[in-house]
C-alpha cells in the first residue's frame, strides 16, 4: 500500500493511496482460509470445499469489504502517525473509474486538519465576577406578584357591569340547530372573562352583563374543534348571570405563604430571597462568561478550517433569516447568502469552539452519564405525558445526544478556566445587574 501526499497547503491536505491487486487478493484469500472450516456446500464436507470454489462463490463480495478495510485501514495509518486530525469527515473517492478486479486501487483521499492551537497559561486571565444581593425590595416585589397571581374575587356591586379581567358565574345552555348537545350545558360556572378557556368569541360576549341578566351568546364551533359533530357548527348558548366578581390580591400573609409551600411569611420571603439571589448567580455567569470568551478570543490567533467557518456563517445566516422571517416555518426557501458580519462571527465561534475543545481535552474534562441523564429528563420535562418517549429519542438519536453534550462540556470547560484564573467580585445592585445582562443581547 502506497500513500503520497499531493497537497499540503494551509490546513488543507490531499493524498492519493494506492492499493496494489497483490494486497486486495492476499486479504480475500485471508478472508476464505478463515471462514473455510465453518462452510457447507452441497458435495463436500464442511470445511472441505476447495478454495478456487470458495473464491468463484464468494470473491466478489469480499473483495468489495477487503478493498473498503483497506482503504479505512490506510486512513486510520495515515492519522495516527501523522497527528493530523479532519475538522470533517475526509472525502474519499476512487480515481480510477475504469477500475476491474485484478487492478490496483488508486483512491484520492483529501480533509482540512484541525489547527494546532497555542497553549495559554489561564492564570494570566482576568474576570470580573458580579455580585447581586435580594435587598428588601426586590423580595417586596416579588411576594406582590404572587399576590397577584394568587388573586381572590370579590362580589361587585349589583348592577355593576362584567369587566375583562372579572370572574363571571353563570348557567348556561348550548345548542345547534335548536337542539341541546351533550356537554353544552352548566349551573354556576365560574369564568373569567379573558383567560380564553371557552370558544372563541364566546368571553368577549359577556363583557358588560350584569347579575341576573340573561344573555345569548352565539358562537361558531371551530373547524379543528375536538368533537367532530360539533365542528364548524354554529350554536346558541342561553346564559343565566349569577355574580359578577372583580379581582383582588392575596393578602400577603401566613396563609399566601402556605399557598406556595411555606409554612409563614418568614418562610416564604426565605424562600423568595433565595430563588432571587441564584437567579443573580445565574445571570453574572452569563455576564462574566461573555468577559471571558472576549479575554480569550484576543489572546489567541491560529487558522481555522474554511469548511468549518462557511458551515457556522451559513447556518447564522439562516437562524437570523428565520428570526427575522418568523412566518416561515419551513427550509425550502431561498439560500440566505452569509454577509460579511455573520462571517466574522462565524470566525470567533469556530476559534473559540475550537480553542474551548483543546483546553477541556488538556483538562480531561468529560460529561458524565449521570449529567447527559439529567440533562435528558429536565428537558423531557417539557414534554407532560411523553417524558419516557423523548427519552428513548434522545438515546437512540446520536446527533441529538451531541447537541445535548456540548453546552454541559462547554459549561464544565468554563468552570475549569475561571477556577484558574484571577477572578475579582464587584457587588452591584439588581438593576445594574438586568443593565448588564441586556448589554450581552445588544451585542449579539
Amino acid at each position: 500500500m502506497q500513500v503520497t501526499e499531493t497537497l499540503n497547503e494551509g490546513l488543507k491536505r490531499s493524498y492519493a493511496i494506492i492499493v496494489t491487486a497483490a494486497e486486495l487478493e492476499a486479504k480475500v484469500t485471508e478472508k476464505l482460509t478463515e471462514a473455510q472450516p465453518d462452510v457447507e456446500m452441497k458435495g463436500f464436507r464442511k470445511g472441505k470445499v476447495p478454495m478456487p470454489l470458495l473464491k468463484k462463490q464468494f470473491g466478489q463480495k469480499l473483495l468489495g469489504e477487503a478493498m473498503q478495510e483497506s482503504i479505512d485501514g490506510a486512513m486510520s495509518k495515515h492519522f495516527e502517525e501523522s497527528g493530523d486530525r479532519p475538522a470533517l469527515q475526509p472525502e474519499v473517492k476512487m480515481s480510477n473509474d475504469d477500475w476491474k478486479e485484478g487492478d490496483d486501487v488508486h483512491v484520492d483521499m483529501s480533509y482540512e486538519a484541525l489547527p494546532v492551537v497555542p497553549e495559554l497559561d489561564l492564570s494570566t486571565v482576568k474576570l470580573e465576577r458580579l455580585v447581586a444581593k435580594a435587598d428588601d425590595a426586590s423580595v417586596e416585589e416579588a411576594l406582590a406578584n404572587l399576590a397577584e397571581t394568587a388573586q381572590d374575587f370579590q362580589d361587585r356591586k349589583k348592577g355593576t357591569k362584567a369587566k375583562d379581567g372579572d370572574q363571571v358565574t353563570f348557567d348556561f345552555v348550548g345548542t345547534v340547530d335548536g337542539e341541546a348537545f351533550d356537554g353544552g350545558s352548566a349551573e354556576d360556572y365560574p369564568l373569567v372573562l379573558g383567560s380564553n378557556s371557552f370558544i372563541p368569541g364566546f368571553e368577549e360576549q359577556l363583557v358588560g352583563v350584569k347579575v341576573d341578566e340573561e344573555k345569548a351568546v352565539e358562537v361558531t364551533f371551530p373547524e379543528e374543534y375536538q368533537a367532530p359533530h360539533l365542528a364548524g357548527k354554529a350554536a346558541v348558548f342561553a346564559c343565566t348571570i349569577k355574580a359578577v366578581k372583580m379581582p383582588v390580591a392575596a393578602e400577603v400573609d401566613d396563609e399566601l405563604a402556605k399557598k406556595f409551600g411555606a409554612e409563614d411569611l418568614a418562610g416564604l420571603k426565605s424562600q423568595i430571597s433565595e430563588r432571587l439571589e441564584a437567579e443573580y448567580v445565574g445571570a453574572a455567569r452569563a455576564v462574566m462568561k461573555r468577559g471571558l470568551l472576549d479575554v480569550l478570543d484576543g489572546m489567541v490567533t491560529f487558522d481555522l478550517p474554511p469548511s468549518l467557518v462557511d458551515a457556522e456563517a451559513k447556518q447564522i445566516a439562516h437562524q437570523l433569516w428565520h428570526e427575522e422571517n418568523p412566518d416561515v416555518q419551513g427550509h425550502d426557501h431561498d439560500t440566505v447568502e452569509p454577509s460579511d458580519e455573520h462571517i466574522a462571527l462565524a470566525v470567533r465561534r469556530v476559534r473559540l469552539g475550537l480553542l474551548l475543545a483543546e483546553l477541556g481535552q488538556q483538562a480531561k474534562v468529560e460529561v458524565t452519564d449521570a449529567e447527559m441523564t439529567q440533562a435528558i429528563m429536565n428537558q423531557a420535562r417539557q414534554y407532560p405525558g411523553q417524558e419516557r418517549q423523548f427519552f428513548d429519542f434522545v438515546r437512540q438519536n446520536q446527533q441529538m445526544q451531541q447537541q445535548m453534550r456540548a453546552p454541559i462540556f462547554e459549561d464544565k470547560v468554563i468552570d475549569h478556566i475561571v477556577s484558574q484564573a484571577q477572578v475579582t467580585d464587584k457587588e452591584i445592585t439588581k438593576e445594574e445587574l438586568q443593565a448588564a445582562v441586556e448589554a450581552l443581547d445588544e451585542d449579539e
